[in-house]
């Protein structure tokens, strides 16, 4: 919560399913993003608002749930967040040095979502090492109490 002392931030979410979007809002003051899933292309995109760019990936379909047992799965996190129960999926990013030039690609929604900022692809490490999670310099999101997304440059471990 660095930035927003005193203050306490929330996520807001927004199911459409018949375009098959989901959208997340983040309000942590200069702290804030947004999200989304789009099931039709399978892309998801972050925007983050103090860095002013936004991360595209692919959705991978074994960890992120069906739009259609999504409000069930946030229920089940909201209540045992303060418990035990499973812990969020982490998922560990490298982001492309290369900046997309069409937007196009990824569907409209994507296309709109990032559509005036530096747009970058994020590839999912699959065994991260222990210095690309201690890095400091990744963007580290909480979504819905379900994922913990680390965004890392690939530039920093080549």
């Amino acid at each position: 919560n660095q930035g927003n002392v005193g203050r306490t931030s929330q996520q807001t979410v927004n199911i459409d399913h018949k375009r098959k979007v989901v959208n997340i809002g983040h309000n942590d003051g200069r702290n804030s993003w947004s999200f989304v899933m789009d099931y039709g292309t399978g892309f998801m995109a972050t925007r983050i608002l103090s860095k002013k760019v936004c991360f595209i990936t692919r959705m991978n379909k074994q960890i992120v749930p069906e739009i259609t047992t999504l409000p069930k799965t946030i229920r089940q996190k909201q209540v045992k967040r303060g418990r035990s129960g499973p812990a969020p999926k982490e998922v560990s990013f490298t982001v492309s040095r290369k900046r997309i030039l069409d937007l196009s690609v990824y569907g409209k929604q994507v296309q709109a979502f990032c559509r005036g900022i530096p747009s970058y692809l994020a590839s999912e490490v699959k065994t991260p090492s222990f210095f690309f999670e201690e890095d400091e310099s990744c963007t580290r999101l909480w979504i819905l109490f379900i994922f913990k997304f680390s965004y890392c440059q690939r530039s920093m471990y080549e």
